[in-house]
């Protein structure tokens, strides 16, 4: 009797800590509970690139896990210029990276990305260990997550009255040459007369609300400076980008 005791005890123990450490589904005490199967997680649709700004990794994860003096901030991964990686947020939660910005018509990105820090000061060169592991874990979350391998931007491409990371110097050709983000080909055909290159940035995705930064964030994407007025070659360049997305599978919303 006493050991049957100690066993009931015991599976009641058991169903109290599963019980505390396994949240139940969250539900609306105005409705009542009638649950259908038909669902999924939500997930990420897009990666976000930021460089941290500051002196080393370790200054930026002292930010990234704190409240600082900016504000709560945070991401979903880190990488030092050494090629280390650091996860400070689950991939299936909401990181504060990307704050108020808006890509392809959609705002709440921070529901819709992962945020991967880049340890740069803004001004040097991103090192060849950290890029080659960058696109290491782009090759595991895009496949993971079912990312689409085009939808890897930077924070400055969808906050561009705010943001300018990552910084001109980012080797986004290298990321293409790899299936990142979407990039101009070579020898794309010349725009046709008529072609509305405003027009061909809104469908990659950019903000036009303030055109002149969109164009700075454009050109530091696509040309590695940050020139406010049209260049030669630009309208080639968002002809065969809009040319490529027009050839892809339809992809859902971020």
């Amino acid at each position: 009797m006493k050991a049957h005791r100690i066993a009931v005890v015991c599976t009641v123990a058991l169903t109290l800590v599963a019980c505390a450490t396994t949240p139940a589904p969250e539900r609306n005490p105005l409705a009542a509970w009638r649950p259908s199967p038909n669902h999924n997680p939500r997930s990420a649709q897009m990666i976000v690139l930021h460089q941290t700004e500051m002196e080393s990794a370790e200054a930026a994860l002292l930010t990234l896990q704190t409240r600082n003096s900016g504000g709560r901030v945070s991401a979903h991964y880190l990488i030092g210029d050494d090629g280390r990686l650091y996860q400070l947020v689950a991939e299936r939660e909401r990181a504060w990276h990307a704050g108020a910005s808006r890509w392809g018509g959609v705002a709440d990105l921070n529901s819709g990305s992962i945020g991967i820090e880049l340890d740069n000061d803004g001004v040097e060169p991103f090192s060849d260990a950290q890029i080659a592991a960058l696109l290491r874990l782009l090759d595991d979350i895009t496949g993971r997550l079912d990312i689409p391998r085009h939808l890897v931007i930077g924070h400055g491409d969808i906050a561009p009255t705010r943001k300018r990371d990552p910084s001109a110097l980012f080797p986004w050709q290298r990321l293409a040459q790899a299936g990142y983000g979407l990039w101009p080909r070579a020898n794309s055909a010349p725009a046709p007369i008529g072609f509305d290159p405003w027009a061909a940035m809104r469908l990659v995705g950019y903000d036009l609300r303030d055109p002149e930064a969109a164009l700075r964030a454009f050109h530091r994407h696509y040309r590695g400076n940050e020139e406010g007025q049209w260049l030669p070659g630009d309208a080639e360049i968002l002809f065969d980008l809009q040319v490529q997305l027009m050839q892809m599978p339809d992809t859902p919303a971020p």
